[in-house]
């Protein structure tokens, strides 16, 4: 077998981490200390996070590159999400590097999400290098998480050379990292070296013709459509005329109109693209995630990415809402299919299928927190539609239904462990292991349904006081657990359309817990409230106080309406039912049942309940 060609000159690496551990501050301090940036240059904190939501929430969303230089070696980093629903940005990443740098927080160890990314990096033999960060916070327990980290690694089944990986220990936004915990570090110099010392560069055939694997897409304004991804064999030029292979094996011409690469968080133009090297071309125009980009004498295809399958779906509606298309510019079926086929062109984890009728569409993905942030991107972009309780993707297998299973990992006080076991367990949650490590706090584990964590989240924050910490990932299939009883509580349902009055809303608290604030427009059939009983209840909130010459002014009664704590997007998702839509709009969010008119709402439980029986 030819030995393969290394090339010494490159090192491709992914950081790959648990949300929060510290990965994109991390990143920020290799910047500044490599000279990527002048010493007097203004950068804002957490440079890799672009999007506006990434900034906001404090979490990588999507997979992003860039490029510093040590001893005359080009880094090229991938910075990586470090959330399980985003595993398909995980999956695109890793096949762009030949090593990683396993970040974990000193005290909070290896947590759920960092064990799902670091199985996606053994899986594919990447050497690992492990950096204990935070090591200065008040609780650090570094040689305890360490210990954990090896407990992991074998867990995973690494062999003899992974398990043989260089530790350093850490203060990312400090800049300093440091071998032992004795010594002082005073800068990132030795995690420098062991990158360009540890891990390999990447390894090409030197005969081959060029080939690139399509990891990524981006897209100009001025340019068009951007293919982003590695070099695997050969050279190439700007302006070569090569060939798109995809998953049909037919060989598309294209010409290259631009040849980039990475420099810094920029991109730079070259003249021709190195083995191993991470590029960017223009003047691909029809190009999937997973393509390959070779010569047209030799038009072989790559191994082509593969992802796991999605466990979640939701639908997405056309708005038919009364107050459609006034705050929106995108409200058009037609616009939506495009935009989610967009997202579903640079996400390979998203899948997008039409309904018969052309008035919906099902989107199918990791979790609803993956949905989530794609519903708020729309909306933000200035599209309106509406969407439908996310529900769990089924499967069956030898004749049996089977659902996805998460391994659920609980971190709280040791006083809410009753409340919290009573109610995974009627979610048929399944206790696996409990740890107690007498600070106060218990971490357990649970064998838990992905349907039964649909909603869970915010009442989990609820029961522990704001104070726990709950993070899954996907551990497989099993055997369907059987019903799962969903929010007991009804819901207060508008009866007519006009502005919500603070008379209206006072006379209603005492049904429930309101969610509109007087001034808010609203119409028949949109939900104002969830009801205190397990009905629904059509109620009048625009129901204003009758003036009469025999009542005096000062003898009224002054309304004081309890405050009502907005919605967030989660939370409307959580609360969906089967019959009930969310309406999304630029500007609100409002939750709705799916038959708008109450008449017809009854007809149609009637029909429902004489199928029943």
């Amino acid at each position: 077998m030819k030995t393969p060609t290394v090339n010494p000159a490159i090192r491709n690496i992914a950081i790959i981490a648990h949300v929060d551990h510290g990965k994109t501050t991390l990143v920020d301090q290799l910047f500044r200390q490599s000279g990527t940036f002048r010493e007097n240059q203004d950068v804002a904190e957490r440079v890799m996070d672009r999007m506006d939501l990434e900034k906001e929430r404090g979490i990588t969303i999507a997979a992003k590159n860039c490029a510093i230089r040590w001893r005359n070696v080009k880094i090229n980093i991938i910075d990586t999400p470090g959330h399980s629903d985003f595993g398909g940005e995980v999956e695109r990443a890793l096949s762009m590097v030949d090593g990683a740098i396993l970040l974990v927080d000193a005290s909070e160890g290896p947590l759920p999400q960092t064990r799902f990314v670091l199985k996606k990096a053994l899986e594919s033999r990447l050497p690992i290098i492990v950096v204990v960060n935070k090591i200065d916070r008040g609780d650090a327990r570094p040689q305890a998480v360490l210990n954990e980290v090896y407990d992991l690694f074998i867990d995973l089944d690494a062999d003899e050379a992974q398990l043989e990986f260089p530790v350093f220990y850490a203060i990312g936004r400090q800049g300093i990292a440091q071998k032992t915990l004795e010594e002082k570090g005073t800068d990132l110099k030795v995690l420098f070296d062991a990158i360009v010392d540890h891990l390999p560069g990447p390894a090409y055939d030197a005969d081959a013709p060029f080939q690139m694997l399509v990891s990524d897409l981006d897209y100009s304004d001025y340019l068009g459509r951007l293919a982003v991804g590695k070099v695997h064999h050969g050279r190439a030029k700007s302006g070569d005329a090569l060939v798109c292979v995809g998953e049909s094996g037919n060989p598309v011409p294209l010409k290259v109109t631009k040849l980039q690469v990475y420099n810094g968080v920029n991109l730079a133009d070259s003249d021709t693209a190195e083995p191993g090297d991470i590029i960017i071309l223009s003047g691909v125009t029809d190009v999937k995630i997973g393509d390959t980009i070779a010569t047209r004498e030799s038009p072989a295809a790559l191994k082509r990415l593969t992802v796991d399958e999605p466990t979640v779906a939701m639908n997405f509606y056309r708005n038919s809402s009364p107050f459609a298309g006034q705050e929106g510019k995108f409200v058009q079926p037609g616009k939506i299919k495009e935009r989610l086929e967009r997202e579903a062109l640079g996400n390979v984890a998203i899948r997008v299928e039409e309904s018969p009728d052309k008035e919906s569409f099902t989107v199918k993905g990791r979790g609803e927190f993956q949905m989530a942030i794609i519903i708020e991107t729309m909306r933000r972009e200035g599209f309106e539609f509406g969407v439908g309780r996310p529900r769990v993707i089924l499967k069956t297998i030898d004749g049996k239904k089977k659902e996805p299973i998460e391994h659920l990992f609980i971190d709280c006080e040791e006083t809410y462990t009753g409340i919290v076991t009573e109610k995974l367990s009627k979610r048929k949650c399944r206790m696996t292991n409990m740890v107690n490590h007498g600070s106060g706090r218990v971490r357990l584990e649970f064998s838990a349904p992905s349907r039964a964590l649909i909603g869970y989240r915010d009442e989990f924050l609820t029961d522990t006081k704001g104070t726990g910490l709950m993070n899954s990932y996907l551990a497989g299939y099993e055997d369907f657990r059987g019903e799962i009883p969903s929010r007991s509580n009804g819901s207060l349902v508008a009866d007519r359309q006009g502005d919500a009055v603070a008379y209206g809303i006072f006379h209603l608290e005492p049904r429930g817990r309101i969610f509109v604030v007087p001034g808010d427009s609203v119409y028949e059939g949109m939900i104002v409230g969830e009801h205190n009983r397990e009905i629904d209840l059509d109620v009048n909130i625009t129901k204003e106080k009758k003036l009469s010459n025999m009542r005096a002014a000062g003898k009224d009664d002054n309304i004081t309406l309890t405050p009502v704590q907005p919605m967030t997007l989660e939370a409307c998702l959580n609360f969906l039912r089967d019959d009930e839509l969310l309406e999304v709009t630029p500007k609100h969010l409002r939750l709705r049942k799916f038959v708008l008119d109450q008449n017809a709402r009854r007809i149609a439980e009637k029909r429902s309940q004489k199928a029943d029986d």
